[in-house]
């Protein structure tokens, strides 16, 4: 089976949830037999490091004109010289411009969230938001099948845009736990990264925005700290909200129990992980999956996860302990004393990356994926 993958940017060049599926759909389909090539925002270093697999279609910074235009071109250039079985998307802004390209091509889409709602979650106004909505709208009236991370999005995505459940498939995201199994005891990741050994430390690693509930987190270390005085919050990631997050942790006096880690590179996190006593998930709103519950499993760390979109599909199967009631301050910090006390059962290192690797591994996934992209391709 011979696909053109879609992307928005390459993992390598730029983080987030979306670029990290789409690089890992390029390495590890083709292991189950499926032929990928794609597109994407970048640089002419792309072709070079996704091996000629990926190429750019326009620079990331270029206007979204220039960018409609290139993918326009890019696309016609690739259906012209290749026989593909299936045009896949993983961004309905980039799908827009091609749509009367494609023919009678199959066109199955990653929704790897309501671009739209995340949008308006984030602070965007209402015309904004509804014309994400409406391109949105006319990209997914073309698609023939998409694949959802979870049940929480398989309805968003029903609801919002009257996508038919029929045409839903859903197939959570994958890793490739190996990476995440580092041979290493939690003082000597500590000691690796410079982190504290007599400490009780709290990873959580999330994009600073207003959706992912880093603000309730650092509001109930406040209240942590009181029970456990040890206690050290460590937050990884970068955003828009970095600046605001540094000015309550200053107003509530938590500098000795919060620290902003701005960005971690990808290699360096399953030491970070590693190196955690747990990790915590805090999002309040429109959490499709959340890769990063399956990388803290997967390197041996236990992490708290709010009941909010897909965690607690991960979670719930595993151990309800990990799942939290809810995610407002109040109920984090009760969560978090129960873990470090004992009073909620935390599971094994061992327990946490067996169900890592026998539910998440990127192998048991690309086998899900491909199997939906052939139901697709039949039809």
């Amino acid at each position: 089976m011979k696909t053109l993958q879609i992307g928005t940017s390459w993992f390598l060049d730029e983080a987030g949830g979306l670029a990290r599926v789409y690089y890992d759909c390029i390495n590890y389909l083709p292991t189950v037999g499926v032929e990928v090539s794609g597109l994407v925002t970048g640089a002419e270093s792309v072709r070079h490091s996704s091996g000629g697999l990926v190429e750019p279609f326009a620079p990331t910074n270029a206007s979204t004109w220039q960018r409609s235009l290139g993918i326009r071109k890019f696309v016609n250039r690739r259906l012209a010289s290749g026989d593909y079985d299936l045009v896949v998307t993983h961004f309905a802004l980039y799908t827009f411009p091609i749509l009367d390209c494609l023919g009678k091509l199959p066109l199955v889409m990653h929704f790897q969230g309501p671009w739209a709602l995340e949008s308006r979650a984030e602070g965007a106004g209402r015309l904004s938001t509804f014309g994400k909505w409406l391109l949105e709208k006319l990209v997914y009236s073309r698609v023939n099948g998409f694949i959802v991370l979870s049940e929480a999005f398989r309805q968003i995505l029903h609801e919002t845009y009257n996508v038919p459940l029929a045409k839903i498939f859903v197939v959570g995201a994958g890793t490739n736990t190996a990476t995440y199994d580092v041979d290493m005891t939690i003082a000597q990741a500590r000691e690796k990264l410079g982190w504290p050994k007599d400490r009780r430390i709290i990873l959580c690693v999330r994009r600073l925005a207003k959706r992912m509930g880093i603000e309730n987190l650092i509001s109930a270390i406040a209240s942590v700290r009181e029970q456990h005085p040890d206690v050290l919050l460590l937050i990884a990631g970068k955003g828009a909200i970095a600046t605001n997050l540094q000015a309550q942790i200053a107003e509530l006096e938590l500098q000795d129990h919060v620290k902003l880690l701005g960005f971690v590179a990808d290699q360096d996190l399953p030491t970070a992980y590693r190196a955690a006593e747990l990790s915590i998930v805090p999002t309040i709103s429109l959490e499709g999956f959340g890769l990063i519950v399956i990388e803290s499993l997967a390197a041996g760390t236990p992490v708290l996860g709010t009941p909010i979109g897909g965690i607690p599909e991960i979670l719930s199967p595993f151990s309800m302990d990990l799942v939290l009631e809810g995610s407002s301050s109040d109920q984090l910090a009760r969560g978090m004393n129960e873990a470090l006390s004992g009073q909620r059962k935390m599971p094994s290192a061992e327990e946490c990356q067996n169900y890592a690797r026998q539910n998440y591994d990127w192998q048991v996934i690309a086998t899900q994926i491909k199997s939906v992209y052939e139901r697709v391709a039949s039809k």
